[in-house]
């Protein structure tokens, strides 16, 4: 039976360890029965604490003069899908403030209901079915919800779109507000564009769209916004942002100049396993898998796969504990498959680096980064490679 030890990466902690490691082992069997999974869970034990509290940590007051760079519009609604994320309300400000600086308003004849009257009642009707309409996606879709049906924007914005455009703006902001809930979360199973795009579009048709794909137009709204609105998220959630990045920071530091008890975790727990053993790392786990099956033979180890890997860019830049360039990897290392998203900034390629002992392989999860960073193991393709190389 093969073992497949799977390694977790930077900011990880428990309970979130345990519904990742979940989804790992769902996602692998469902390809390939009869494999044995084994969590490696470092992050408790090893992983790094702010030891007085975050007393380290800078206040929220004084803002930066230079806002994010804008993303660019790319080949596909990426940079738009980014602007969402750090502001689930930026199409529905932009579009309110249009209708507030149109020349002449259109007045509605007497009795008629307000434009945005039956988007809020489906709204409700929504929330009132509490997440399981985006439970693909991760849970907070009926706070969401109820939010955005009593948000005083909706009314200004319903009046300067149509009735076919205001429910899938509606969509992508509650799929936005949702992710967003993801993002922030100890372990976040980001979703696959994909999955992401077919929500989106189940609640456009609960809002009353008319056929999903068709509010090209008002997605627009959000890439004209996408630099202000990351900017205005940025500095509101100053504070907030630093505190979630220490986590994943702080492992790393702490990895890079303490990582032998690590390590040495991860040798007994290999140790104690029949072969074939195979390996699955993401992010600094596959730099403690890397360091481990360089510094150790450990013959029952016959694959490793990383994904999201910064290893490669610690060899190259003379950064990795157990190897230095030009130096190549030792014989007793295992076959290397190294997958990675060209949109995760945090994925590098091992191939050039070390010719004929790793194999790269792109997968794309259609999201932006730095949703892409933990969007693996959401991704069918990401399984389908791993499973066709495990022995």
């Amino acid at each position: 039976m093969t073992a497949v030890v799977f390694i977790h990466g930077t900011g990880v902690r428990e309970p979130g360890f345990s519904a990742l490691a979940g989804r790992f082992s769902v996602g692998v069997t469902g390809l390939r029965g009869g494999l044995r999974i084994v969590p490696y869970y470092w992050g408790g034990e090893h992983g790094a604490t702010l030891a007085a509290g975050g007393a380290s940590l800078p206040p929220a007051s004084g803002t930066s003069r230079g806002g994010p760079s804008v993303p660019g519009a790319g080949d596909d609604d990426t940079a738009a899908w980014a602007a969402l994320y750090a502001d689930p309300y930026a199409e529905l400000a932009l579009a309110a403030g249009t209708a507030a600086g149109a020349a002449s308003a259109t007045e509605l004849p007497p009795g008629s209901p307000p434009p945005d009257q039956h988007l809020r009642a489906r709204l409700a009707a929504l929330a009132a079915e509490g997440d399981a309409p985006a439970a693909d996606l991760g849970p907070g879709l009926a706070r969401a919800a109820a939010d955005l049906a009593a948000h005083p924007l909706l009314g200004a914005a319903a009046a300067a779109l149509t009735p076919d455009d205001l429910p899938g703006l509606a969509a992508r902001g509650l799929t936005a507000q949702v992710i967003a809930g993801v993002l922030d979360s100890d372990a976040p199973l980001v979703p696959a564009g994909v999955t992401r795009d077919a929500v989106t579009d189940r609640l456009a048709q609960a809002l009353g769209a008319p056929a999903p794909g068709t509010e090209r137009g008002a997605r627009s709204l959000a890439l004209r916004v996408a630099g202000s609105a990351a900017s205005r998220a940025v500095v509101r959630r100053r504070r907030a942002l630093t505190e979630a990045a220490h986590p994943a920071a702080g492992d790393v530091l702490r990895y890079l100049s303490r990582g032998e008890a690590v390590r040495a975790g991860l040798r007994t727990l290999l140790g104690g396993l029949e072969p074939p053993v195979a390996i699955v790392a993401h992010s600094l786990g596959g730099i403690i898998a890397l360091d481990t099956l360089v510094l150790t033979p450990l013959p029952q180890v016959r694959l490793l796969v990383t994904a999201g890997s910064q290893g490669p860019f610690l060899y190259e830049s003379g950064s990795l504990p157990s190897l230095e360039p030009p130096a190549p990897l030792p014989d007793h290392f295992p076959d290397w498959l190294n997958l990675y998203d060209p949109r995760d900034l945090l994925s590098y390629l091992g191939a050039g680096l070390f010719p004929g002992r790793v194999t790269d392989v792109a997968v794309d999860s259609r999201q932006p980064f730095p949703a892409a960073h933990s969007a693996y193991w959401t991704n069918p393709a990401v399984y389908r490679h791993i499973v066709d190389r495990l022995p």
